[in-house]
């Protein structure tokens, strides 16, 4: 029993936050982008070609879903992501391609990552006004740490979703 006290206290103090303070339900973009295709609730960000723009948009709405732990709605954005990728791009391609055919959200989670790895330096090259945040869960597998980005500054964790939904901090801003 203490063991697992002990362990509770140290994940929440990791985070340097208190569970009490987590909203309930989140406000994403995601019903809006795979309901209707019109997304308005995007990053003020303007990059300086429409595939880094549509990559962006189309990363967000994976980083939402995985918000929102479903793994179908993941797999839906995650194969809008895939059209718009270009060719030379093809480890980006590969990685959202299986992020695609998951059904496992950690899984999902896993290969967001290592997409987040391909993506932040075309959004760097190509963001031409606003900004982007670069942002960290230091819980994330096993205690690795992992990043992603962010149209917000306010920390919604793709990671773990509502269990630690503002568990993170901002590393970065990307202008």
């Amino acid at each position: 029993m203490k063991t697992g006290v002990l362990a509770l206290v140290l994940l929440i103090a990791s985070c340097g936050e208190k569970q009490s303070n987590q909203e309930t339900q989140v406000s994403t973009p995601q019903s809006t982008e795979l309901n209707n295709g019109n997304n308005t609730d995007m990053a003020e960000a303007k990059f300086a070609d429409q595939m880094t723009e549509k990559v962006f948009n189309s990363y967000q709405n994976v980083r939402t879903a995985l918000i929102d732990s479903d793994a179908d709605a993941v797999q839906k954005a995650a194969g809008k992501l895939a059209v718009g990728i270009s060719k030379e791009h093809e480890d980006m391609l590969a990685t959202t391609t299986k992020l695609a055919d998951a059904t496992d959200i950690e899984k999902q989670r896993a290969l967001f990552s290592e997409l987040t790895d391909q993506v932040e330096p075309i959004l760097k090259d190509a963001i031409s006004t606003g900004t982007l945040y670069k942002q960290f869960c230091p819980m994330a597998f096993q205690g690795k740490g992992a990043y992603w980005i962010s149209n917000r500054e306010e920390i919604r964790n793709p990671y773990y979703g509502q269990k630690m939904l503002t568990c993170g901090k901002v590393t970065e801003e990307i202008q």
